[in-house]
Formats: C-alpha cells, sequence, structure tokens
C-alpha cells in the first residue's frame, strides 16, 4: 500500500468512527441518543487511535493536514509530500463521511434538526464569535501537535503509542472542545462539510460554509505554531519559544478587550423584541 492511499484509508476510518459516534448521539431514534459529550469525546479519542494502528506503518498516519504541515514546517517530513497528504486525507474524510451517511441511512428523515444532521459531519461553534472561534481552533491544534512530538519522544510498551494518542484527542475533547467542537483538523471537517453539501439527505439545511474557514485556517496555524514552539524549546533547547508564546498571550489578550462581547445573533430575543 502507497502511503497516499495509507492516508485515504486511515482518515477514512478516523471518520466512521468519529463522525458516526456524533451521529449516534445526535441522530433521532438511534440506540445511542443522547448519550452526551464524553461519549463523543471517548469516540473520536478511540477513532484516531485505531486509524493510527491502521496505517502508521505505512504512511505514519499524520490523518490531519495540520500534522502534516506542522511537521513539515519544522523538517520533519518532506515538502514535496505535503500535497499529496493533503489531498489524501480530505478524500478519506469525504469517503468516510459518506459510509457514516449511508450506516444511517432512515436516522436522517427522522431527525428534524438541521443542525444535528451538520454536526454529524462538520463542527460548528457553541457561541458564533468569529475571533474566539479562530482562537480556540488555533489553540487547540497548537496543544495537539505539542502533544504528539511531546508523546513521539517518549518510550512506551511496542504498540501502545496510537492509544496514547487516542486518550490525549479525549483530553483536549474534553479539556478544550466545548467552544468550536475541537476540529483541529482541516481534513475532518471540510471533506465531510463537503459530502453534506452534496449527499441527499432529507431536509439537510445549509452546510454553514460562511464558518468553514474558521476549521481549516485555524488548525493550519495552529499545527505551524504548535510544531515550532516544541522544536524551538524542547528540540533546540532555547528559551526564544518561551517569549514568544507569552508575546503572542499577551497580544491576544489586549485584543480581547477591543472585541465585543459576541458576534452571534440572538434570534430569540430579535423576535421578542419585534413581537
Amino acid at each position: 500500500m502507497t502511503a497516499f492511499l495509507g492516508e485515504v484509508v486511515g482518515t477514512m476510518i478516523l471518520i466512521i468512527f468519529g463522525g458516526g459516534v456524533v451521529a449516534g448521539v445526535v441522530l433521532k431514534k438511534s440506540k445511542a441518543e443522547n448519550s452526551g459529550w464524553m461519549v463523543i469525546t471517548m469516540g473520536w479519542g478511540f477513532a484516531v487511535a485505531f486509524g493510527v494502528y491502521a496505517v502508521g506503518g505505512i504512511s505514519g498516519a499524520h490523518l490531519n493536514p495540520a500534522v502534516t504541515l506542522g511537521m513539515a514546517y519544522i523538517g520533519e517530513f518532506a515538502w514535496a509530500q505535503v500535497p499529496g497528504y493533503i489531498a489524501a486525507q480530505i478524500l478519506g474524510a469525504f469517503i468516510g463521511a459518506t459510509i457514516v451517511y449511508l450506516h444511517y441511512l432512515p436516522h436522517w428523515r427522522e431527525t428534524v434538526d438541521l443542525g444535528a444532521k451538520l454536526a454529524v459531519f462538520a463542527t460548528g461553534p457553541a457561541i458564533r464569535h468569529t475571533p474566539s472561534n479562530l482562537i480556540s481552533e488555533i489553540l487547540g491544534t497548537a496543544v495537539l501537535l505539542f502533544g504528539l512530538l511531546s508523546i513521539g519522544a517518549n518510550e512506551f510498551t511496542e504498540g501502545l503509542n496510537p492509544l496514547i494518542v487516542g486518550f490525549f484527542i479525549v483530553a483536549i475533547g474534553l479539556s478544550l472542545g466545548g467552544t468550536t467542537g475541537y476540529a483541529i483538523n482541516p481534513a475532518r471537517d471540510l471533506g465531510p462539510r463537503i459530502a453534506h453539501a452534496l449527499l441527499p439527505i432529507p431536509g439537510k439545511g445549509s452546510s454553514d460554509w460562511k464558518y468553514a474557514w474558521i476549521p481549516v485556517v485555524g488548525p493550519l496555524l495552529g499545527g505551524v505554531l504548535g510544531a515550532k514552539f516544541y522544536q524551538t524549546v524542547f528540540t533546540n533547547g532555547s528559551e526564544t519559544g518561551l517569549f514568544i508564546l507569552v508575546g503572542v498571550i499577551a497580544v491576544v489578550v489586549l485584543a480581547t478587550k477591543v472585541m465585543p462581547a459576541s458576534t452571534q445573533v440572538d434570534v430569540e430575543v430579535k423576535k421578542k423584541a419585534a413581537s
């Protein structure tokens, strides 16, 4: 199997289990309906673990353009392979989302909530506030890359690394995922969002393309920042990365002082005001 096919298959597995667990929780008349955030985060953690187990020895199991770009940026991956890996990841995510659609075929018509249907395929913010949503995706993915490189630097019992990575994904979801649904992976969001737009899902509504750039741009930026921070502080032994991090945090904090509290449109308040 080629590395390209490995990334297709690995990302497909990731979305089958990850999108599948969301479908089980949010779609009507599923036996897992309303089982909650803990189930979703555990499902995504195991999705990553088994995707890595499946193709780690073939492609390195990036399964995520942010990982591919971050590793290339610090010189741990060949730039020439980046376009092929990213294309494979988006294709694999699209195929995985299509399989989830087919598996839950009768449940789409039973589900009235348009947001629930979209949530099976793509992420969305708890509070729609563009700067904050972007920051959440950047920080979450920076933590992801930092953690993956840290895990890779440790010695574990042979074959245990993918499971450790899976539990790390659970930790990110529980701690940082409540704001935007922690895409932390452009392919994980973009491939299934395209599937949502193309598949004949009954009463599916909008694919929310206005928001779609955030779970793409945010993770790509965060992946580079997280990988570079790890390399600067831990590999090169330089304190520069720490000062840069403090500076970035300071700038972000100052920026939030001039941001509006929220840009989310409160439809219910407007309706009440109009009446």
